[in-house]
């Protein structure tokens, strides 16, 4: 398949639904990956959280680090020379059944979803492959909730400066993830064609802030 051919990444509120599920429990989705191993190979630091415990015991100790700024427990992974996951071995994950929930939860239909069309500096393999993704919107909630989404990314991009220190990742990844999280807090702002009339910024931001609580 060419590596610009168009994917179906499905209807948009059943891809949101699993999203939202894997981010909240730590369960996977199911990417149509295919052969592509972008996100194994773009220079990514893997979090290993306390409850990756089977993950831990498979990748060998010298490849695990103290995660900076987060308790006992949380470590990181790094990449090789060229930005590989050390666990992808001949193409594949080797660690694959027991894989961080960090990938199990990675989703790159997450930057389509979000809008964002830059994956990030030295994620140029991921860029090329989240462009690829087509959404399908069989009804009007369809095309709200991906507005919504749209309009939280823009909203975290654009205002960044109306929330606390850290709030809003620079990381596109993180950014596309957050608005993931928050685009509830727009949906009462959107049509079903999908445009918004949103509040002053200063209450927009605070809906976002009170959302996560």
């Amino acid at each position: 398949m060419s590596g610009t051919t168009p994917l179906s990444a499905g209807p948009f509120s059943g891809w949101l639904r699993e999203m939202q599920l894997a981010l909240e429990i730590g369960c996977g989705t199911d990417v149509p990956c295919g052969d592509c191993v972008a996100c194994c190979s773009s220079s990514y630091f893997i979090h290993l959280g306390p409850d990756d415990q089977a993950a831990k015991r498979r990748i060998p100790k010298e490849l695990q680090f103290r995660a900076p700024g987060l308790p006992k427990g949380h470590a990181v992974m790094g990449y090789d020379e060229h930005g590989r996951c050390p666990m992808l071995v001949d193409g594949k994950c080797s660690v694959y059944e027991d894989r961080p929930r960090t990938c199990r939860v990675y989703d790159c239909r997450v930057f389509a979803a979000a809008g964002i069309a830059d994956a990030g500096e030295g994620k140029e393999a991921i860029t090329r492959q989240a462009v690829r993704w087509r959404f399908e919107f069989p009804t009007p909630a369809d095309i709200r909730l991906q507005a919504a989404v749209k309009h939280a990314a823009d909203f975290l991009r654009d205002h960044a400066d109306l929330f606390p220190d850290g709030f809003v990742p620079p990381n596109p990844t993180q950014r596309a993830v957050l608005a993931v999280k928050v685009h509830e807090a727009f949906l009462e702002y959107v049509d079903d064609t999908g445009k918004a009339k949103l509040p002053a910024p200063k209450q927009m931001a605070q809906a976002i802030i009170d959302s996560l609580e």
